[in-house]
């Protein structure tokens, strides 16, 4: 369906689980469909998850996936949630390789499951985002939305800014 959002869920800081005994942070499942629920989505949109990883693990083969997983999809909205540290990888990867589609990648900086987290905000940005965008590729962060190639991470201020 073109008018159906297609949620594509790679991992990330926004799926992490924390270890209470140990202090790590590993992945069990993804706390999506639980996110949407909780912020009251009626949106039409299908889930898929891909993998579960940190993305500072990515190769060249995920970013593959992920881009022949968008070509593939029947709709013409696609959300991916991806880890912050090399969301713009794969944005710029996506641009090159995948086009005609409108494409939103979000994270998150602090896991989900901490409480405190941006991710249900970011979360429902990009998903009014990739509503009203033209098609590209895009990042969406603490309320707004960058160009792929255009944006970095800044790790002193903990979130994406303008290049």
């Amino acid at each position: 369906m073109q008018n159906e959002i297609k949620v594509f869920i790679t991992g990330g800081t926004f799926d992490k689980e924390y270890n209470e005994l140990n202090g790590s942070l590993y992945f069990k499942e993804t706390h999506l469909n639980e996110m949407l629920q909780l912020g009251r989505s009626r949106l039409a949109l299908t889930t898929e998850t891909l993998m579960m990883k940190d993305s500072l693990e990515f190769n060249e083969g995920d970013r593959e996936l992920i881009a022949k997983s968008c070509a593939a999809s029947k709709s013409n909205k696609i959300v991916i949630t991806h880890g912050t540290d090399t969301m713009t990888e794969t944005a710029l990867y996506l641009q090159k390789n995948c086009q005609d589609k409108t494409i939103v990648l979000t994270g998150a900086m602090v896991p989900y499951k901490f409480g405190s987290s941006d991710g249900l905000f970011n979360l429902g940005s990009a998903l009014a985002f990739v509503q009203v965008l033209p098609a590209g590729v895009y990042i969406a962060m603490n309320g707004k939305y960058f160009e792929a190639g255009t944006v970095k991470k800044n790790t002193d201020k903990g979130e994406f800014v303008a290049i």
